[in-house]
């Protein structure tokens, strides 16, 4: 039994796999130490082998970004409507004062098909975005984990979700900026475009490719902060939730509960990422509408309160979706069976230094 883990729980960051490598290649185990197995423990060891695959594994990368691809694009393209509102009420505050209001003319105006304008660019965009996003981070939490090691991994987890969110997002937003750029530019010009296939062409004819990606700046200031936040609250929240609020281990827990558990912890992070990355989201909608501007001239325009515009939308807009987000992507491990290790415990080596156990 003990050989069939091995590869999982010498891959897991947050586990302390009681193996060590010797000179000779020989994998060993070393004396017993005194703590007893924990009840947790055995129920982890005899769900391992019904994972579909390794922990770390090429399958598991794949699987990973699968998921980010369901849980972001499809939700984006969800709340095109009160994304469509928040965008105009960004570049025009004077015309489109509150959600309520905004609806209201924009469905005056377009109809209510009106409301669907952009759709296409944020369900390819997201998609894009969401694979490299879950993708990546899977990636860059197991590097970046075996870097620091098993007691510092621990130590100085919140840091390795921020690092490692951090990283996944950077490439995620390269993927991201040309179909933001066309959303915005559709959802925020009217008569400029009404579909993806008369955006583009126009805007590559107007600008060059540089149309697309002169907003990846901005991007980067507003999604790296609010991933930052998505991943690293998330992770904490619900590691908390399993310590002081639900009443039972998560092993012990049923799927459902487990994935009730998943949609909490998103909500709550999603409400401090919108108001994380809110200023920068503004600067991203003025900027991909109007010509020839850059991000800190447009900064400058709208001041203080003036990047704050439409923050209400966006909480309920980010909370909904970061919640649904999670769940999908969480949903997603639990149908393909993938290895989702449990809120991270002390490692038994670190509890010896720190006296905590004989």
């Amino acid at each position: 039994m003990f050989s069939s883990i091995a590869p999982l729980a010498r891959l897991n960051p947050f586990y302390a796999p009681h193996f060590q490598l010797v000179q000779d290649g020989v994998r060993k185990r070393p004396e017993p130490v005194e703590a007893p197995t924990t009840r947790r423990s055995l129920a982890a060891a005899s769900a391992a082998e019904d994972y579909s695959c390794e922990y770390g594994s090429l399958k598991f990368y794949a699987l990973c970004g699968f998921g980010g691809v369901l849980s972001c694009g499809l939700t984006h393209t969800a709340v095109v409507p009160l994304d469509l509102v928040k965008c105009r009420m960004q570049v025009d505050p004077q015309k489109y004062k509150s959600i309520f209001n905004g609806f209201s003319v924009t469905v005056k105006e377009d109809g209510v098909r009106g409301l669907a304008k952009g759709w296409a660019p944020t369900f390819i965009g997201y998609s894009m975005q969401g694979l490299c996003k879950f993708g990546f981070y899977e990636v860059f939490k197991i590097l970046y984990g075996n870097m620091l090691g098993e007691e510092n991994a621990y130590l100085w987890r919140t840091s390795l979700y921020l690092a490692a969110s951090a990283s996944a997002e950077f490439f995620a937003d390269i993927a991201l900026a040309p179909m933001e750029a066309a959303k915005v530019r559709i959802q925020t010009q009217p008569g400029y475009a009404n579909t993806l296939r008369q955006a583009v062409p126009k805007m590559f004819g107007e600008e060059g490719i540089w149309a697309f990606y002169k907003g990846v700046a901005p991007l980067w200031m507003r999604q790296i902060p609010y991933t930052m936040m998505k991943f690293a609250c998330f992770e904490r929240t619900v590691e908390a939730l399993y310590k002081y609020v639900v009443p039972k281990p998560r092993s012990e827990c049923s799927k459902g509960e487990q994935l009730v558990v998943t949609f909490i912890a998103g909500y709550i992070a999603g409400v401090f990422c919108a108001i994380v990355s809110h200023p920068a989201d503004s600067v991203v909608s003025v900027l991909n509408k109007e010509k020839g501007s850059s991000a800190s001239q447009v900064l400058m325009r709208l001041g203080f309160r003036g990047v704050w515009k439409g923050l209400f939308a966006r909480i309920i807009m980010i909370g909904t979706l970061t919640a649904l987000q999670w769940f999908i992507y969480d949903s997603v491990k639990v149908y393909f069976r993938l290895p989702r290790p449990p809120p991270p415990e002390m490692p038994e080596s670190l509890k010896k230094k720190l006296g905590l156990t004989q």
